[in-house]
């Protein structure tokens, strides 16, 4: 299981279809399939009750494994956004240390 799996897992729940997420997500309709499938393999149980291509609705197992899937892909999703908040703080100082510095030396 990886984050990959758990975000085409979200989408597919929150379209009901495996074609619109996989448009949400920016792939392919069978990149999502296999995500699903290979999450499902792995858990051991069906997420999804299928007519055709269509996923229409959350079995029990995919009910279960919703809030768990949300909540593990907000807490990436925030410290995804801490992390590059670091670094661009970060990155930033350097220039205003220059620029300090410079301005000291011009006696500003």
């Amino acid at each position: 299981m990886d984050i990959h799996h758990l975000r085409a897992f979200r989408e597919v729940a929150r379209e009901a279809s495996f074609t619109r997420a996989a448009q949400n997500l920016h792939c392919a309709q069978s990149t999502v399939t296999q995500q699903i499938k290979s999450l499902e393999a792995h858990l051991g149980a069906e997420l999804f009750h299928r007519h055709g291509r269509r996923a229409t609705r959350l079995t029990d197992a995919g009910a279960l494994l919703m809030p768990i899937a949300q909540h593990l892909l907000d807490t990436v999703e925030a410290a995804d956004h801490q992390f590059r908040s670091v670094l661009a703080a970060r990155a930033s100082m350097p220039l205003l240390r220059h620029s300090f510095a410079a301005r000291n030396r011009a006696g500003v």
